[in-house]
């Protein structure tokens, strides 16, 4: 109870922050929104030119709203009921604090506004990631392809973006959509720095409690485990060697975890730059046992190998 109240707590701070970089530096420079909100600008702004202001579609509020529907259905039926409501606290508190806050320009420079409201708006949006939930529009959307496919998530969010402002740019202004492509360019870049979810992480654990930390690591995560056995080169002692392959979230856990079983334990830890095989794309959203179909399986090890190399998936992953 105590860790949802922080959690919410720190996403309603990081959408009132956002909001303080959405009236401090985007907005009073005219710089254009991209996402869903983007999106519907250029509808609007199309249905004005063609069609006229008494076409429903001129009525920028109400065509986001109608394309943030679906969404936010995607993202409940993807990602869970959890992850969809801290995205609607995180919008709801964004849309509040903009009203609050004074819409004044803090620099009259577009491009150092660009910057550091680019800087302000990444961070804030990693934050939100970072504690399960999303800013809304395309953050979604990139959440649920990270799913599949293992891409850095600021650089998605940049591409998904970088095309409705180009399209913008044929509709609107040009040098307003390149302030524009500044802006989502240094905020997908500080996302990622924060949002490190894709990062896979190889451990190599030499142990003298190798049936210990196998249990151990097999009872706190959804992660396979390969053990193998190894002799010191100098001393000719034996030992295991306990090998798993994780997202960079999860390391803190292993920590703790070879802490407690071992603390004399050697550890190798290494950035993976691929996975392939049996690897579970873990969401911190649902229930690994929800997301069964996001298991890649190709040939590999398998619990039921022998003695001195194993494979073995845990039913529970810690959230």
């Amino acid at each position: 109870m105590l860790n949802s109240i922080i959690r919410n707590t720190a996403i309603c701070l990081a959408s009132v922050l956002l909001a303080f970089a959405y009236n401090m530096f985007i907005l009073p420079m005219d710089i254009q929104n991209g996402g869903v909100t983007g999106v519907g600008m250029i509808i609007s702004h199309v249905a004005l030119k063609f069609i006229g202001p008494k076409s429903p579609l001129t009525n920028t509020g109400m065509v986001i709203l109608v394309l943030n529907i679906p969404v936010f259905i995607l993202g409940f039926v993807r990602l869970g009921k959890k992850f969809v409501a801290r995205s609607v606290v995180s919008v709801v508190v964004t849309s509040a604090a903009m009203q609050w806050i004074p819409l004044k320009p803090v620099t009259s420079d577009p491009i150092l506004a660009a910057v550091f409201g680019g800087v302000i708006v990444g961070a804030c949006i990693g934050i939100v990631l970072k504690l399960g939930g999303s800013t809304g529009g395309f953050d979604i959307i990139g959440v649920v392809i990270t799913q599949r496919r293992q891409f850095p998530l600021g650089e998605l969010i940049f591409v998904l973006n970088a095309v409705v402002v180009v399209i913008s740019g044929f509709t609107a202004n040009w040098n307003t959509a390149l302030y524009t492509m500044m802006v989502i360019f240094v905020s997908g870049k500080v996302i990622d720095m924060l949002h490190t979810r894709h990062i896979k992480l190889t451990l190599m654990i030499i142990t003298t409690q190798g049936e210990r930390m196998r249990q151990r690591l097999l009872d706190e995560l959804y992660r396979g485990v390969t053990v193998l056995d190894v002799e010191g080169g100098y001393s000719h002692k034996k030992r295991k060697m306990l090998m798993m392959v994780l997202s960079h979230y999860e390391l803190t856990d292993v920590k703790r975890v070879i802490r407690e079983v071992d603390p004399t334990a050697f550890v190798n830890i290494v950035e993976t730059r691929e996975v392939m095989g049996l690897f579970y794309k873990d969401s911190p959203f649902k229930h690994p046992e929800q997301h069964k179909n996001d298991l890649e399986v190709l040939p590999d090890e398998h619990p039921s190998g022998d003695g001195n190399a194993s494979a073995h998936n845990s039913g529970n992953e810690k959230q």
